[in-house]
């Protein structure tokens, strides 16, 4: 069965995924642009959009961590990788990309490590960093030939101002771990309208030397094409799309589903260690190809898990990392109550919001639209605590936040059981009428009962789809075998 996995991609890679087990690795890490980038959620009409959330910043700096991993790859059997990292550092210090490059190398070698001899590798990577992560990919991929192509991933959008030429590429980098026997499949593309009018025309031509019969020429109804080159006209996801998501780097589905065409069949097992929104594994599926998904923040793979779910409603697939009790939630808010917070706003269907981010206490942790008929969407305001002392004063304080922002309901989401005085001061709050019956205005429901299967009690036509873009159903696939 197919994965998701929350957590660092190193220690997934090196504790769960087992040596020469993936057919086909395609990566789109960070590209250390020294930029955060935000995902857009949804928003109903006229609603002025609050729900930016950062889903990473792409910024690293030299500290302990980047430290100990570069001593521990000077110390790595692959000697070629110590030597570069040595020169590398001795030409670019401590900086940044320095930082950037070692993260790269470790989690590299360990992805070399789990891809099948006959496996390949897809880099996305921009100029910030390609010239640095070939070489390191050369002393990884140490088999002669094993670098096949420099894709070129050819795009239009509307140009910037600036003083030189418009960037409208990306390089995608293609490895196979051995040169003689990766899995490849030769892809063809349709010849021009006038190249096909020509070629339908043609005749055989039969010459004879000897007692040899030569055929120079064969007719033919239809070309089979061309091979494809390593320059890729596909657009860019447009900002109406419907499969666009609103992910900051969200790459076009048919991007994907070249690449796993390419180089895997169905049945092989493809890897996305940055995962991201999943665009991915969504085409693996698609594709009849099982999948394994990493992705280090909450956000995503709950993003990733509702893509997935809309697009394929009969999925089946596992989750590993995320809280399976009480104690591991509890664990969670301590080592990150951030991560905690959208965890939790996961659990019950809302967006972060304003992308919780640090020290921003609005009393809003996430909100949920929803629609109980057809004039207007509205909106459910969630607070999430993750600490063991929760009180009564922290439902009024909701009941506040909720009439100050004009929401139809107030959820609050606890770690610990609601005492006595907080059920009152909820139950205080009266009710919401909606055509569909009447609902508490202000509930609190805890880890434990989410845990359970319980969840907020409100009615919404829309099924999720006011808080989140769906994602298009793709036709169903057939079954999928087991993973390992």
């Amino acid at each position: 069965m197919s994965a998701l996995f929350f957590g660092d991609n190193l220690h997934v890679l090196r504790e769960h995924i087992p040596a020469e087990s993936v057919d086909l690795i395609y990566l789109d890490p960070p590209f250390n642009s020294k930029r955060d980038y935000n995902v857009y959620l949804k928003t109903p009409k006229g609603v002025k959009s609050d729900a930016q959330i950062t889903a990473f910043e792409d910024t690293w700096h030299w500290g302990e961590q980047a430290e100990g991993e570069y001593t521990d790859l000077l110390h790595d059997p692959n000697t070629d990788i110590s030597a570069l990292l040595s020169a590398l550092r001795t030409f670019l210090h401590e900086s940044d990309m320095m930082a950037y490059l070692v993260m790269m190398t470790t989690r590299l070698l360990a992805m070399h490590k789990v891809l099948k001899p006959t496996g390949s590798l897809y880099l996305h990577c921009d100029p910030t960093a390609s010239h640095y992560l070939k070489i390191i990919l050369d002393a990884i991929f140490v088999h002669k030939n094993s670098f096949r192509n420099e894709i070129i991933w050819h795009y239009k959008r509307w140009p910037a101002k600036q003083k030189n030429f418009q960037r409208m590429h990306d390089v995608i980098l293609f490895y196979s771990k051995k040169y003689q026997n990766n899995q490849f499949n030769v892809l063809m593309e349709p010849l021009s309208p006038g190249t096909q009018k020509r070629w339908r025309g043609m005749k055989s031509k039969v010459e004879y030397s000897g007692d040899v019969r030569l055929v120079t020429q064969k007719t033919s109804d239809e070309s089979p094409g061309r091979p494809m080159d390593d320059v890729w006209d596909i657009p860019v996801i447009n900002s109406q799309a419907r499969e666009r998501l609103g992910y900051p780097t969200q790459k076009p589905l048919a991007l994907l589903e070249r690449i796993i065409q390419a180089s895997s069949n169905p049945g092989d097992v493809v890897l996305d260690p940055f995962c991201g929104c999943g665009t991915a594994v969504h085409a693996a599926q698609k594709l009849g190809r099982l999948w394994l998904g990493i992705d280090i923040t909450h956000l995503s793979i709950h993003l990733v898990e509702r893509r997935l779910k809309d697009a394929f409603p009969d999925i089946q697939f596992t989750v590993h990392g995320e809280p399976e009790d009480v104690e591991a939630a509890r664990d969670l808010a301590f080592r990150d109550k951030y991560e905690f917070q959208f965890w939790a706003c996961s659990m019950v269907g809302a967006q972060p919001y304003k992308g919780g981010k640090k020290g921003a206490d609005t009393g809003i942790d996430g909100m949920i639209y929803f629609q109980d008929d057809q004039a207007t969407d509205k909106k459910i305001i969630v607070s999430v605590k993750g600490g063991d002392h929760v009180t009564r004063t922290m439902i009024a304080d909701l009941k506040n936040t909720v009439e100050r922002e004009k929401a139809q309901m107030g959820i609050f989401v606890t770690l610990v059981a609601p005492t006595a005085p907080m059920k009152k001061e909820a139950l205080s709050a009266g009710y919401y009428t909606s055509p569909f019956g009447e609902f508490q205005k202000i509930q609190i429901i805890s880890i434990e009962e989410l845990m359970s299967g319980k969840r907020p009690s409100y009615p919404d036509l829309s099924r999720g789809g006011a808080s989140f873009k769906k994602s298009k159903v793709e036709k169903k696939q057939g079954d999928q075998p087991e993973l390992f």
